[in-house]
């Protein structure tokens, strides 16, 4: 995973830098505890030592398992798991997708993938 500025973003000269992050998950278990099925339009567990407020933009480039392609999203922080966490989650953010229709074939791929793994019983970084 890797943390970038985007510079030349219209919300620069605002004073807000949209961080682009890209997560590349090779294993479905690893999609499966970065999945938040809480957020009706889908999201994602983004594990950062980065600062966000909620309502923060996100760009995320995602690579899925066992697909070439790179899915480009923008999402807002919709959740925030600080530093020493209790229960030892992982410090990071929850990243909701937007309501359109590129977010929801999104979900629908990431749901897609996880299979009957969607009900499963196995904590996530949301439980």
């Amino acid at each position: 995973m890797s943390e970038t500025s985007l510079p030349g973003h219209p919300l620069e000269s605002q004073g807000a830098r949209p961080s682009v992050i890209q997560l590349v998950f090779r294993e479905k278990g690893a999609l499966y505890a970065a999945f938040i099925p809480l957020f009706s339009e889908g999201g994602l567990f983004v594990p950062s030592h980065r600062a966000y407020q909620l309502g923060d933009d996100i760009y995320l480039l995602l690579s899925l398992p066992d697909d070439p392609q790179r899915y480009p999203m923008a999402g807002k922080v919709a959740w925030i798991t600080p530093a020493n966490a209790s229960g030892g989650r992982t410090q990071g953010v929850g990243v909701r997708f937007p309501v359109d229709d590129k977010s929801r074939q999104l979900k629908l791929k990431i749901e897609q993938i996880l299979g009957t793994q969607i009900a499963s019983s196995k904590p996530t970084q949301t439980v």
